[in-house]
Order: structure tokens, then C-alpha cells, then sequence
């Protein structure tokens, strides 16, 4: 096996050990009680002619999801005209220090139609921000970067309305049953397994496709 492929599978087994021990505890690591009103986010891109969509739950300071969003990115961008890619909020701030901040940065950006541009860049450097203990140094930088008015993206990233779409996210995620880990993927509401969108050189964008034209080819057969 190739030494990425060995980085990539110990960096999935320390996570998964993580969210072994720590799930049980504070997972949001948000204010509880967002209101029940609030619907789940709805980030999407793409023109989804095939009817398709594929939606990730992701953490922004996840290794993991690092790992996946060079392939996810390649693969959407190849497909943009056939399929939706949707993102929503995992925070998994009992393990991410910095998780929850990483979410409210893109819900803020999303306020002035920037989320999936926050999204990238917060992806992209990943390692500058996730561990320090003041990311919002960062986050500013990025909001300036995007031209966006920075005093209304710190008054976003503080608010309650952000602090309940992120629960709202969580919230939907525990419909869905499955064990709380991230990066986790839905094709048209069907659980994908990471193992199904890997090979042994790690996350796959032959394998991710694949996948996205299966589910493409069951669309037109149904219609």
C-alpha cells in the first residue's frame, strides 16, 4: 500500500477512535434549544438535470474531510451540469476545537451568498486556522479576501440565526440514523460509505462518479 494511502487510513482510525470516546458528550458545542421552526441549511450547487443529488455532512477542521474535498471539489465540477452537491454542518467539537467556529464562517459568508467560496477557502488551509486558539483572526482575513463587508460577516458569525441553522443541520443528521462521522455522504437520500467512494490510494474520484452515474442511470429509468 502507498504511504498516502497508510496517512489517509490512520488519520480515518484516530478519528473514529475519537468519536468512539467523545461523541457522547457536547457534540455541537452550540448553544442548545435553536427553535424547531428553523429548517436545516440549504447550500446547494449545480443544475441537478439528472435529478441527482449528492449531500455531504462535513466539519470544516475535519482531517478527514480535508482529505475528501479535493475529489468531492473535482468530481461536482466535472458533473455541475448534471448534479446538485448540497453541504451541511457536522460540527464535531467534543473532538475539533475549532469545528463549530469553521461552521459559523461559512454560514456567515452564506449571508452575503459567499458559502460555497468560504467553504472552499476554509478547506484549502485547513491547517492555518483549525488549531489556533483565535481563528476569527483568520476568518476576518478570508471574509476580506471575498469582498465581503467583514463588520456584518462578525455580526452573522455571532448571531443566534447562525447558531440555530448549524443545530437545525445537526438536528436533520440525526434523522437519518446513522453513526455521527464525517465526511458522511447521501446520494438521493441513500447512505453512501466512504469505503464505497475509496480505493487503496484513498478518497476516489473514479469511485465517487461511479457512484454519481449509478444513481444517474436509476433517475432516467424511473422517470
Amino acid at each position: 500500500m502507498s504511504k498516502r494511502f497508510l496517512a489517509i487510513l490512520a488519520v480515518i482510525i484516530i478519528g473514529f477512535i475519537g468519536i468512539y470516546f467523545f461523541g457522547s458528550k457536547n457534540k455541537a458545542g452550540i448553544t442548545p434549544g435553536s427553535s424547531s421552526s428553523v429548517q436545516p441549511t440549504n447550500h446547494v450547487m449545480g443544475s441537478g438535470s439528472s435529478g441527482v443529488t449528492l449531500l455531504e455532512y462535513g466539519d470544516y477542521q475535519c482531517p478527514v474531510c480535508g482529505a475528501y474535498y479535493p475529489v468531492v471539489k473535482q468530481v461536482v465540477s466535472q458533473m455541475s451540469n448534471k448534479i446538485y452537491f448540497q453541504f451541511r454542518n457536522l460540527p464535531l467539537s467534543s473532538i475539533h476545537q475549532n469545528a463549530v467556529a469553521g461552521a459559523r464562517a461559512a454560514e456567515a459568508a452564506g449571508k452575503q451568498n459567499k458559502y460555497f467560496e468560504m467553504h472552499d477557502i476554509l478547506y484549502e488551509n485547513q491547517q492555518t486556522w483549525s488549531q489556533s486558539s483565535t481563528p476569527m483572526t483568520y476568518f476576518e482575513s478570508y471574509a476580506s479576501q471575498l469582498g465581503l463587508d467583514v463588520n456584518k460577516f462578525k455580526t452573522d458569525y455571532a448571531s443566534s440565526e447562525v447558531n440555530s441553522l448549524i443545530n437545525a443541520d445537526l438536528s436533520a443528521f440525526a434523522q437519518t440514523k446513522q453513526q455521527e462521522a464525517t465526511p458522511t455522504f447521501f446520494i438521493n437520500g441513500v447512505y453512501i460509505s466512504n469505503s464505497d467512494v475509496a480505493d487503496s490510494n484513498g478518497p476516489s474520484a473514479s469511485k465517487l462518479t461511479d457512484a454519481l452515474n449509478k444513481a444517474i442511470a436509476a433517475q432516467s429509468q424511473n422517470k
